[in-house]
């Protein structure tokens, strides 16, 4: 028997699920940005050619995966 709970938390993970899919299309699509977004710093021409899409030097995208 399926409650309340367990179709919510499906709905959540479904749309969660949802929404990282489309933005790793957006990213996939996107330019990658020249300089980082949070500290201005250059993005190495090889993380802009190998993560589509950054906007984000290394150093801050793992700064913002750290506070989520």
């Amino acid at each position: 028997m399926t409650d309340v709970i367990d179709i919510a938390n499906d709905q959540a993970e479904y749309f969660l699920q949802v929404a990282l899919d489309r933005r790793q299309r957006q990213a996939s699509t996107a330019a990658s940005a020249e300089f980082c977004e949070d500290c201005d710093e250059p993005i190495p021409l090889l993380r802009q050619q190998k993560v589509r899409g950054c906007q984000t030097c290394v150093s801050c995208q793992e700064l913002r995966e750290r506070r989520r």
